[in-house]
Protein backbone atom coordinates (compact mmCIF):
# COMPACT_ATOMS: atom_id res chain seq x y z
CA UNK A 1 0.00 0.00 0.00
CA UNK A 2 3.30 2.24 0.41
CA UNK A 3 3.80 2.72 -3.07
CA UNK A 4 0.13 2.92 -3.77
CA UNK A 5 0.22 5.86 -1.67
CA UNK A 6 3.11 7.53 -3.29
CA UNK A 7 1.41 7.03 -6.60
CA UNK A 8 -2.07 8.84 -5.38
CA UNK A 9 -0.37 11.12 -3.94
CA UNK A 10 0.66 13.02 -6.94
CA UNK A 11 -2.78 12.25 -8.24
CA UNK A 12 -4.77 13.75 -5.39
CA UNK A 13 -2.90 16.52 -5.07
CA UNK A 14 -3.67 17.20 -9.11
CA UNK A 15 -7.64 16.92 -8.52
CA UNK A 16 -7.33 18.53 -4.89
CA UNK A 17 -6.02 21.69 -7.73
CA UNK A 18 -9.84 21.22 -9.55
CA UNK A 19 -11.78 21.17 -6.46
CA UNK A 20 -10.13 22.07 -3.70
CA UNK A 21 -7.85 24.95 -5.68
CA UNK A 22 -5.60 26.38 -2.58
CA UNK A 23 -7.37 23.75 0.30
CA UNK A 24 -3.41 22.70 1.75
CA UNK A 25 -3.42 26.88 2.47
CA UNK A 26 -6.09 28.71 2.57
CA UNK A 27 -8.92 28.32 5.31
CA UNK A 28 -12.39 27.20 3.73
CA UNK A 29 -14.13 27.06 6.99
CA UNK A 30 -13.78 30.54 9.58
CA UNK A 31 -11.74 29.48 12.13
CA UNK A 32 -13.98 30.95 14.78
CA UNK A 33 -17.22 29.10 13.10
CA UNK A 34 -15.51 25.57 13.27
CA UNK A 35 -14.49 26.30 17.27
CA UNK A 36 -17.94 27.53 17.78
CA UNK A 37 -18.83 24.02 15.63
CA UNK A 38 -16.34 21.88 17.81
CA UNK A 39 -17.69 23.43 21.35
CA UNK A 40 -21.18 22.19 20.08
CA UNK A 41 -21.05 18.76 18.43
CA UNK A 42 -17.72 17.55 19.04
CA UNK A 43 -16.33 15.73 22.39
CA UNK A 44 -12.79 15.47 23.85
CA UNK A 45 -13.26 11.49 21.85
CA UNK A 46 -13.26 12.60 18.50
CA UNK A 47 -16.81 12.05 18.83
CA UNK A 48 -19.04 13.92 16.41
CA UNK A 49 -22.70 14.13 18.08
CA UNK A 50 -26.01 14.09 16.51
CA UNK A 51 -27.53 16.12 19.23
CA UNK A 52 -30.72 16.05 17.02
CA UNK A 53 -30.91 12.55 17.12
CA UNK A 54 -30.26 10.93 20.71
CA UNK A 55 -26.55 12.75 20.77
CA UNK A 56 -25.56 9.64 18.94
CA UNK A 57 -22.58 9.17 16.46
CA UNK A 58 -22.77 7.55 12.90
CA UNK A 59 -20.52 7.48 10.25
CA UNK A 60 -22.02 10.09 8.18
CA UNK A 61 -21.13 12.87 11.35
CA UNK A 62 -18.03 11.26 11.57
CA UNK A 63 -16.87 11.81 8.03
CA UNK A 64 -18.57 15.22 8.01
CA UNK A 65 -16.19 16.43 10.99
CA UNK A 66 -13.08 14.96 8.95
CA UNK A 67 -14.14 16.80 5.90
CA UNK A 68 -14.98 20.19 7.67
CA UNK A 69 -11.80 19.90 10.19
CA UNK A 70 -10.04 19.69 6.93
CA UNK A 71 -11.88 22.91 5.15
CA UNK A 72 -10.54 23.90 8.18
CA UNK A 73 -7.11 23.49 7.84
CA UNK A 74 -6.91 21.77 11.49
CA UNK A 75 -4.83 18.67 10.98
CA UNK A 76 -4.98 18.03 15.09
CA UNK A 77 -8.93 18.07 15.29
CA UNK A 78 -8.72 15.57 11.78
CA UNK A 79 -6.62 13.25 13.42
CA UNK A 80 -8.56 13.36 16.69
CA UNK A 81 -11.91 12.62 14.66
CA UNK A 82 -10.07 9.73 12.78
CA UNK A 83 -8.84 8.50 16.14
CA UNK A 84 -12.52 7.92 17.18
CA UNK A 85 -13.64 7.08 13.95
CA UNK A 86 -11.05 4.17 13.35
CA UNK A 87 -11.08 2.75 16.92
CA UNK A 88 -15.07 2.30 17.72
CA UNK A 89 -16.20 2.47 14.01
CA UNK A 90 -13.99 0.60 11.55
CA UNK A 91 -15.14 -2.73 13.29
CA UNK A 92 -16.42 -4.58 9.89
CA UNK A 93 -14.56 -7.44 8.47
CA UNK A 94 -15.04 -6.01 4.84
CA UNK A 95 -13.46 -2.68 5.27
CA UNK A 96 -16.31 -0.13 5.79
CA UNK A 97 -17.57 1.31 8.78
CA UNK A 98 -20.47 0.85 11.23
CA UNK A 99 -23.02 3.28 11.22
CA UNK A 100 -24.00 3.54 14.32
CA UNK A 101 -22.97 4.45 17.97
CA UNK A 102 -25.14 4.91 20.72
CA UNK A 103 -23.43 6.40 23.78
CA UNK A 104 -26.49 4.94 25.89
CA UNK A 105 -25.98 1.34 24.61
CA UNK A 106 -24.00 -1.22 25.91
CA UNK A 107 -21.99 -2.69 23.33
CA UNK A 108 -22.23 1.31 21.81
CA UNK A 109 -22.46 -0.35 18.78
CA UNK A 110 -26.10 -1.81 18.26
CA UNK A 111 -25.94 -2.39 14.29
CA UNK A 112 -23.15 -3.33 12.48
CA UNK A 113 -24.38 -2.29 8.99
CA UNK A 114 -22.99 0.22 7.26
CA UNK A 115 -23.60 3.59 5.41
CA UNK A 116 -22.38 4.04 2.25
CA UNK A 117 -22.32 8.06 2.01
CA UNK A 118 -20.74 7.94 5.43
CA UNK A 119 -18.01 5.87 4.04
CA UNK A 120 -18.07 8.29 1.15
CA UNK A 121 -17.41 11.30 3.08
CA UNK A 122 -14.57 9.63 5.38
CA UNK A 123 -12.58 8.03 1.98
CA UNK A 124 -12.95 11.60 0.43
CA UNK A 125 -11.64 13.64 3.90
CA UNK A 126 -9.00 11.19 4.50
CA UNK A 127 -7.36 11.66 0.83
CA UNK A 128 -7.77 15.19 0.63
CA UNK A 129 -6.03 15.64 4.03
CA UNK A 130 -3.68 13.21 2.85
CA UNK A 131 -2.57 14.84 0.21
CA UNK A 132 -2.81 18.50 1.53
CA UNK A 133 -0.91 17.23 4.80
CA UNK A 134 1.64 14.67 3.43
CA UNK A 135 0.12 11.99 5.47
CA UNK A 136 0.82 8.93 2.79
CA UNK A 137 -1.19 6.90 5.91
CA UNK A 138 -4.61 8.91 5.23
CA UNK A 139 -4.09 8.15 1.61
CA UNK A 140 -3.72 4.17 2.42
CA UNK A 141 -6.37 3.96 4.14
CA UNK A 142 -8.73 6.10 1.94
CA UNK A 143 -7.66 3.44 -1.03
CA UNK A 144 -8.63 0.58 1.61
CA UNK A 145 -12.38 1.61 2.12
CA UNK A 146 -12.86 2.86 -1.68
CA UNK A 147 -11.76 -0.44 -3.16
CA UNK A 148 -14.24 -1.37 -0.32
CA UNK A 149 -17.29 0.44 -1.11
CA UNK A 150 -16.31 -0.33 -5.02
CA UNK A 151 -16.56 -4.18 -4.26
CA UNK A 152 -19.35 -4.27 -1.73
CA UNK A 153 -21.57 -1.58 -2.14
CA UNK A 154 -21.40 -0.64 -5.63
CA UNK A 155 -23.72 -2.67 -7.90
CA UNK A 156 -25.13 -3.07 -11.02
CA UNK A 157 -28.67 -3.61 -11.66
CA UNK A 158 -31.32 -2.91 -14.69
CA UNK A 159 -28.04 -1.61 -16.81
CA UNK A 160 -27.30 0.97 -14.09
CA UNK A 161 -24.62 1.39 -11.59
CA UNK A 162 -25.82 2.67 -8.37
CA UNK A 163 -24.83 3.20 -4.29
CA UNK A 164 -26.39 1.00 -2.26
CA UNK A 165 -27.29 2.81 1.13
CA UNK A 166 -25.63 -0.53 3.50
CA UNK A 167 -23.76 -3.46 2.16
CA UNK A 168 -27.24 -5.92 3.85
CA UNK A 169 -30.97 -4.70 3.55
CA UNK A 170 -31.29 -3.07 0.31
CA UNK A 171 -31.21 -5.82 -2.71
CA UNK A 172 -33.56 -8.75 -3.11
CA UNK A 173 -34.14 -11.58 -1.97
CA UNK A 174 -34.50 -9.95 1.49
CA UNK A 175 -35.54 -6.53 -0.07
CA UNK A 176 -38.58 -7.62 -2.42
CA UNK A 177 -38.99 -3.88 -4.37
CA UNK A 178 -35.21 -4.25 -3.96
CA UNK A 179 -32.61 -2.37 -4.91
CA UNK A 180 -33.65 0.45 -3.01
CA UNK A 181 -31.10 3.48 -3.26
CA UNK A 182 -31.34 6.80 -0.91
CA UNK A 183 -30.49 9.69 -3.88
CA UNK A 184 -28.90 11.63 -1.54
CA UNK A 185 -26.27 8.91 -0.50
CA UNK A 186 -24.39 10.44 -4.26
CA UNK A 187 -21.34 12.88 -2.67
CA UNK A 188 -20.85 13.45 -6.27
CA UNK A 189 -17.54 15.67 -5.66
CA UNK A 190 -15.93 12.77 -3.94
CA UNK A 191 -16.63 10.10 -6.79
CA UNK A 192 -13.66 11.33 -8.98
CA UNK A 193 -11.35 11.21 -5.45
CA UNK A 194 -12.68 7.51 -5.70
CA UNK A 195 -11.57 6.80 -9.04
CA UNK A 196 -8.05 8.03 -7.78
CA UNK A 197 -7.92 5.75 -4.95
CA UNK A 198 -10.04 2.90 -6.58
CA UNK A 199 -9.19 3.22 -10.66
CA UNK A 200 -12.59 1.50 -12.23
CA UNK A 201 -14.68 3.36 -14.81
CA UNK A 202 -17.33 2.15 -12.21
CA UNK A 203 -17.30 5.75 -10.66
CA UNK A 204 -17.84 7.81 -13.76
CA UNK A 205 -20.85 4.91 -14.58
CA UNK A 206 -22.51 5.65 -10.54
CA UNK A 207 -22.05 9.31 -10.75
CA UNK A 208 -23.66 9.75 -14.31
CA UNK A 209 -26.22 6.80 -13.30
CA UNK A 210 -27.21 8.99 -9.86
CA UNK A 211 -27.88 12.21 -12.04
CA UNK A 212 -29.77 10.51 -14.59
CA UNK A 213 -31.34 8.99 -11.87
CA UNK A 214 -31.99 11.83 -9.95
CA UNK A 215 -33.77 13.89 -13.25
CA UNK A 216 -35.96 11.02 -13.77
CA UNK A 217 -37.30 11.04 -10.12
CA UNK A 218 -40.40 13.61 -10.30
CA UNK A 219 -42.83 11.99 -7.88
CA UNK A 220 -45.74 13.75 -7.09
CA UNK A 221 -47.24 17.37 -7.52
CA UNK A 222 -43.94 19.08 -6.39
CA UNK A 223 -41.94 16.36 -8.59
CA UNK A 224 -39.31 15.96 -6.36
CA UNK A 225 -36.97 12.50 -5.31
CA UNK A 226 -38.12 10.27 -2.77
CA UNK A 227 -35.75 9.74 0.08
CA UNK A 228 -35.65 6.09 0.10
CA UNK A 229 -36.30 4.59 -3.92
CA UNK A 230 -37.36 1.05 -5.34
CA UNK A 231 -35.78 0.40 -8.58
CA UNK A 232 -37.21 -2.96 -9.19
CA UNK A 233 -39.36 -1.70 -11.84
CA UNK A 234 -39.96 2.36 -13.01
CA UNK A 235 -38.12 4.40 -9.91
CA UNK A 236 -41.16 4.80 -7.02
CA UNK A 237 -40.93 5.74 -3.51
CA UNK A 238 -40.27 2.63 -1.88
CA UNK A 239 -41.96 0.06 0.57
CA UNK A 240 -41.96 0.63 4.34
CA UNK A 241 -40.59 4.44 3.86
CA UNK A 242 -42.67 7.39 4.02
CA UNK A 243 -43.52 8.73 0.77
CA UNK A 244 -41.45 12.00 1.45
CA UNK A 245 -39.20 14.69 0.43
CA UNK A 246 -37.01 14.77 3.84
CA UNK A 247 -33.83 15.29 6.17
CA UNK A 248 -31.38 13.85 4.13
CA UNK A 249 -33.25 15.26 0.44
CA UNK A 250 -32.19 18.60 1.50
CA UNK A 251 -28.76 18.66 0.99
CA UNK A 252 -28.90 16.98 -2.60
CA UNK A 253 -28.92 20.35 -4.01
CA UNK A 254 -25.97 21.60 -2.16
CA UNK A 255 -24.17 18.59 -2.87
CA UNK A 256 -24.60 18.81 -6.75
CA UNK A 257 -23.21 22.33 -6.04
CA UNK A 258 -20.24 21.56 -4.76
CA UNK A 259 -19.47 18.49 -7.17
CA UNK A 260 -19.74 21.53 -9.87
CA UNK A 261 -22.98 20.00 -11.24
CA UNK A 262 -24.64 23.20 -13.80
CA UNK A 263 -28.11 21.95 -14.58
CA UNK A 264 -30.22 24.86 -13.87
CA UNK A 265 -33.57 22.79 -15.03
CA UNK A 266 -32.39 20.52 -12.42
CA UNK A 267 -31.48 22.57 -9.99
CA UNK A 268 -35.18 24.68 -10.16
CA UNK A 269 -36.99 22.04 -9.93
CA UNK A 270 -35.41 20.98 -6.69
CA UNK A 271 -35.65 24.52 -5.40
CA UNK A 272 -39.21 24.79 -6.18
CA UNK A 273 -40.41 21.75 -4.91
CA UNK A 274 -38.92 22.08 -1.68
CA UNK A 275 -39.46 25.30 -1.03
CA UNK A 276 -42.63 26.44 0.93
CA UNK A 277 -43.26 30.45 2.10
CA UNK A 278 -39.62 30.93 0.71
CA UNK A 279 -37.87 28.17 3.12
CA UNK A 280 -37.26 24.81 2.67
CA UNK A 281 -39.59 21.96 3.84
CA UNK A 282 -40.07 18.06 4.35
CA UNK A 283 -42.57 17.39 1.52
CA UNK A 284 -45.69 14.48 1.84
CA UNK A 285 -44.83 13.79 -2.05
CA UNK A 286 -48.30 11.69 -2.35
CA UNK A 287 -50.12 15.34 -1.57
CA UNK A 288 -47.41 17.71 -2.27
CA UNK A 289 -48.19 19.37 0.96
CA UNK A 290 -45.23 20.45 3.68
CA UNK A 291 -44.60 17.98 6.62
CA UNK A 292 -42.32 20.65 8.78
CA UNK A 293 -40.74 24.04 7.72
CA UNK A 294 -36.93 23.91 7.67
CA UNK A 295 -35.97 27.25 8.98
CA UNK A 296 -32.71 26.97 10.22
CA UNK A 297 -30.02 29.21 8.19
CA UNK A 298 -28.20 25.76 7.63
CA UNK A 299 -31.56 24.12 5.44
CA UNK A 300 -32.03 27.75 3.91
CA UNK A 301 -28.62 28.13 2.72
CA UNK A 302 -29.38 25.11 0.23
CA UNK A 303 -31.32 27.39 -1.69
CA UNK A 304 -29.43 29.92 -1.01
CA UNK A 305 -26.55 28.42 -3.00
CA UNK A 306 -28.41 26.94 -5.55
CA UNK A 307 -29.50 30.95 -6.25
CA UNK A 308 -26.14 31.74 -6.16
CA UNK A 309 -24.69 28.84 -8.91
CA UNK A 310 -27.62 29.66 -10.65
CA UNK A 311 -28.66 33.23 -10.54
CA UNK A 312 -25.17 34.76 -8.87
CA UNK A 313 -27.44 35.96 -6.30
CA UNK A 314 -25.39 37.44 -3.13
CA UNK A 315 -26.15 35.16 0.02
CA UNK A 316 -28.46 36.93 2.84
CA UNK A 317 -26.69 38.29 5.78
CA UNK A 318 -28.74 35.28 7.57
CA UNK A 319 -26.53 32.86 5.94
CA UNK A 320 -23.32 34.30 6.66
CA UNK A 321 -23.92 34.00 10.41
CA UNK A 322 -23.03 30.88 12.09
CA UNK A 323 -25.01 30.18 15.58
CA UNK A 324 -24.71 26.67 15.66
CA UNK A 325 -27.95 25.01 17.27
CA UNK A 326 -28.44 21.44 15.68
CA UNK A 327 -25.47 19.04 14.11
CA UNK A 328 -27.18 18.88 10.86
CA UNK A 329 -28.18 21.95 9.72
CA UNK A 330 -25.09 23.56 11.20
CA UNK A 331 -23.29 20.66 9.38
CA UNK A 332 -24.58 22.22 5.74
CA UNK A 333 -24.82 25.86 6.14
CA UNK A 334 -20.83 25.18 6.73
CA UNK A 335 -20.32 23.06 3.78
CA UNK A 336 -22.04 25.54 1.80
CA UNK A 337 -20.61 28.84 2.74
CA UNK A 338 -17.05 26.64 2.36
CA UNK A 339 -18.37 26.05 -1.02
CA UNK A 340 -18.93 29.63 -1.82
CA UNK A 341 -16.06 31.01 -0.67
CA UNK A 342 -14.02 28.84 -2.48
CA UNK A 343 -16.07 29.08 -6.03
CA UNK A 344 -18.32 31.96 -5.84
CA UNK A 345 -17.08 34.68 -3.74
CA UNK A 346 -18.96 37.08 -5.47
CA UNK A 347 -21.83 35.57 -4.01
CA UNK A 348 -20.84 37.09 -0.43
Amino acid sequence: MRGIATRLMAGVVALNLLWQPAAAQQVLVAPQAWAAYKTQFLDQTGRVIDNGNGNISHSEGQGYGLLLSYLANSPSDFEQIWYFTRTELLLRNDGLVVWKWDPNSRPHVTDINNASDGDLLIAYALALAGAAWKKPEYIEAAAKMAHSLLTEAVVQSGGRTLLMPGVEGFMPPGRKDGPVINPSYWIYEALPVMALLAPSDQWQKLSDDGLALLRSMQFGPRKLPAEWVSLARMPAPAEGFDAEFAYNAIRIPLYLARAGVTDAELFGRLQQGMTVDGAPATIDLTTGKPKAALSDAGYRIVNDVVACVVHGTKLPESALQFSPALYYPSTLQLLGLAFVGEKHPECL
